[in-house]
């Protein structure tokens, strides 16, 4: 009852991008592998894949899953894995920005038309600056999903987070993770105001709960209820340019 979600999850992430590779990439099932961490995050990006596949009418049982151990950049096992797989032309990826870059930079050259997609979880900025040190090829049309709009498009939230940003926090950089933070702060600020003066937790959680369409400008309106404590289930596509700057892609 007291736990309440902004945003869509990293199941509904990989979920949307595996259904942009195969509707609008036009990629076959058999050729989309998914390199994840040994843990829940990476389970629950699998999960996402699964599903989508088993949405798609294709079976989620041969599905490559290609791992590396949490908290370390060990990707060798997974590079060796991929390399006896000829049909691969795309990979999921569930990982942290460090193991996403290794693994990138040691599979590029010998799958240069490769298609990399990750989870908003990578840290959108720590993985362009990574991939950026390495090289222009290393990060053009790399891909990752966002659940709040592109920092650098002009939807009314994200004009209003960048004003709040160059206010309280000059010189810093517009990410997609503080933005996100925006967001959720601002969710929280609309229950307030609805709540008023007179506030305590469960008249709070009465009018989270009693939400509905709210828009905040982000091009999305988001609700809750009862049974449904997650506002948005909407995903964004973003890719690196040869420049490393992420530049909004349609995913449907």
């Amino acid at each position: 009852r007291y736990v309440f979600n902004y945003r869509a999850s990293y199941a509904e992430e990989t979920d949307a991008v595996v259904h942009y590779l195969i509707k609008l990439r036009r990629l076959q099932p058999r050729q989309i592998a998914v390199f994840a961490q040994q843990d829940a995050y990476g389970d629950a990006g699998f999960a996402g894949v699964a599903k989508a596949f088993r949405s798609l009418g294709a079976s989620d049982s041969a599905i490559l899953r290609l791992a590396y151990k949490r908290n370390t950049v060990d990707v060798d096992e997974a590079v060796n894995q991929l390399k006896t797989q000829k049909a691969i032309k795309a990979v999921v990826m569930v990982a942290t920005y460090r193991a996403a870059a290794k693994f990138i930079e040691k599979t590029r050259d010998a799958y240069p038309g490769m298609i990399y997609t990750n989870v908003s979880f990578v840290g959108s900025t720590a993985l362009a600056e990574e991939l950026q040190l390495l090289g222009p090829r290393f990060a053009n049309g790399v891909i990752v999903t966002q659940v709040v709009p592109a920092v650098g498009g002009y939807s009314s939230m994200v004009l209003e987070y960048k004003n709040a940003l160059a206010k309280y926090f000059p010189g810093e950089a517009p990410d997609y993770v503080s933005l996100e933070g925006y967001v959720a702060a601002n969710v929280l600020i609309q229950a307030l105001k609805r709540t008023g003066p007179q506030l305590d937790t469960e008249r709070l959680i009465d009018n989270l709960e009693s939400m509905r369409n709210l828009d905040l400008g982000l091009g999305t309106p988001l609700s809750f209820g009862r049974a449904e404590h997650q506002a948005s289930h909407k995903i964004w596509g973003t890719a690196l340019d040869e420049t490393g700057k992420y530049q909004p892609i349609e995913l449907e």
